[in-house]
């Protein structure tokens, strides 16, 4: 079952329409992002030249999810290919970095808002090499519209204004943040303007010079001595040795479908997982949120969770065994180790952390091209550690590790950290259909799952699919958005599961999808940021 655009929503409810396009069409979590993509296809760039503009804006738009500093995955379907191919663009730890000695520093975890949570950032690597491979214009001219948004400064959006005062006291412990970010202690308030002059500086010095002006020179030694004044173990090899790769996707089908991710170091097996094991299942009931659905996706989720915690890491490091845990057998497996009637107790589930912060950029250009970009600081405002300098803000991705040393996600020297960020890609018989992505940290394979299986299980559009209410299997809980059906919930607790609102929205939705039957593109892009979606 299919449908993606809703055929007569209830115009009194508040919620969006797609947005339909014959051309082109771009989403991305920000309406001037998806401004600076959409004007990028429409003066000669590809899909991968608009998705990298965006993400590198999308840094100077909303820099508590996203920047420079952060690492990137990409899953890009060339037209006329019969799948996509995939980028890897996150960093490893300092070659010098000892997993004991950071135990002892540390304990359990490696703190959020420290110099050791910094892994190398790789997204400027990355933009760069997919511009040269795939993009028409060259990281050159893709990187003026960030530059001149953070020159001239940008106004803050509502979202953004909520999470920036959210994150004072995190800012303000640092002192590069606490001066380029706050002002007067003080988050900018909704509707200013921002200006990050430092910033514009180190994107038009990308621009001129490529990536290894960001990752060698005088930017390079700038980075290296602030991390080291702080404790870090960073060396300016580190940074100069840093390459993105190109990896092959992985992949499980689903209601007709081939869906398809990043592969370890990233999660993308644990929505592949969940999606093998829903098929395996029985058929769907009535409506996305009836209670037998939910539970089923809760549970299958759970499970799934249960692999990522046991098994996923680096794997140049450990053996991740993919195959297996994608297998026909597994996937029986855990469909028949769901109770339909009760929740499953003792998964050995990752205590998980707080949400992660990412933007996702969808693109589809008048060729074809689909592109599916995510990049990321991990948590709001990654590290919190800004270099006065060059006004960099660092991810935290590191804090992603663990410090138990027999685990395959345990930090090493050289090692890439376990990643929650997922680009997603539907495809049918090898030709694109929707580059997609719901970002949320530890939330996106639940909020891939919950959306597809609303489009293709129950016909909702792609846009009434975002709007649902969403839920998350959290620890021990199950946290839920407003309005959740009442009864949905009192059925789910006779089951056994602890209900919880949520803390805040969870995730953010971007996508595109390609009819080719009626040669439309239909834009969906989530209420829950401040993007949206433009087509032609």
């Amino acid at each position: 079952m299919e449908r993606t655009i809703t055929p007569s929503r209830n115009f009194e409810r508040n919620a969006r329409s797609p947005v339909l396009g014959t051309q082109m069409m771009v989403s991305t979590p920000n309406s001037l992002a998806s401004t600076v993509a959409f004007d990028i296809l429409r003066t000669g760039g590809n899909a991968v030249d608009a998705a990298i503009a965006a993400v590198a804006a999308l840094g100077v738009l909303d820099p508590s999810q996203t920047g420079i500093g952060g690492d990137c995955f990409a899953l890009y379907h060339p037209a006329g290919a019969s799948r996509p191919i995939a980028l890897n663009g996150s960093g490893p730890a300092p070659a010098a970095v000892d997993r004991a000695a950071l135990s002892a520093r540390h304990g359990a975890a490696i703190a959020t808002a420290s110099p050791d949570a910094v892994t190398i950032p790789g997204a400027v690597a990355a933009w760069e090499r997919l511009a040269a491979d795939h993009g028409r214009l060259g990281l050159d001219r893709l990187l003026v519209p960030a530059a001149e948004l953070a020159e001239r400064g940008v106004p803050v959006a509502p979202r953004l204004a909520h999470d920036w005062r959210f994150n004072e006291a995190k800012l303000a412990a640092d002192a590069g943040s606490r001066a380029l970010l706050l002002k007067n202690g003080r988050a900018p308030a909704c509707g200013t303007r921002f200006c990050q002059p430092r910033l514009a500086e180190t994107l038009r010095a990308i621009a001129a010079g490529g990536s290894r002006a960001f990752y060698e020179g005088t930017v390079a030694e700038r980075h290296v001595r602030h991390l080291r004044a702080l404790g870090g173990l960073h060396t300016l090899e580190d940074f100069a040795g840093f390459k993105p790769d190109y990896v092959e996707p992985i992949v499980a089908p689903f209601r007709g479908y081939e869906f398809w991710q990043c592969p370890p170091n990233g999660v993308g097996l644990v929505p592949l997982m969940m999606a093998r094991a829903l098929e395996a299942g029985p058929a769907p009931a009535s409506g996305p949120l009836a209670s037998e659905n939910v539970h089923r996706i809760v549970e299958t989720g759970r499970m799934a969770f249960g692999a990522r915690a046991a098994l996923i890491g680096d794997p140049r490091f450990d053996d991740v065994p993919v195959e297996l845990l994608l297998s026909d057998d597994s996937a029986k497996g855990i469909a028949c180790a769901v109770d339909p009637l009760r929740r499953t107790p003792d998964i050995a589930l990752p205590q998980l952390r707080a949400k992660g912060d990412t933007v996702f950029v969808a693109v589809v250009d008048r060729d074809g091209n689909a592109m599916a970009l995510i990049n990321s600081l991990f948590e709001e405002f990654g590290s919190a550690i800004t270099v006065p300098e060059t006004g960099v803000l660092f991810h935290n991705r590191g804090c992603g590790f663990s410090l138990a040393e027999s685990h395959p996600n345990a930090i090493a020297g050289g090692k890439r950290p376990l990643h929650t960020i997922l680009p997603a890609m539907l495809t049918r018989a090898g030709e694109a259909v929707m580059p997609f992505g719901v970002t949320g940290g530890p939330f996106q394979p639940f909020g891939q799952i919950e959306l597809l299986s609303a489009m293709l299980d129950h016909g909702y559009g792609l846009q009434e699919a975002m709007d649902l209410p969403r839920y998350f299997a959290w620890n021990d809980e199950v946290q839920v958005e407003a309005p959740f059906p009442d009864g949905t919930a009192r059925r789910l607790a006779e089951m056994g599961h602890r209900l919880v609102p949520a803390p805040y929205a969870l995730g953010c939705a971007q996508a595109v999808w390609i009819d080719r039957k009626e040669g439309m593109l239909v834009g969906g892009s989530d209420f829950r940021r401040d993007g949206t979606a433009i087509g032609l």
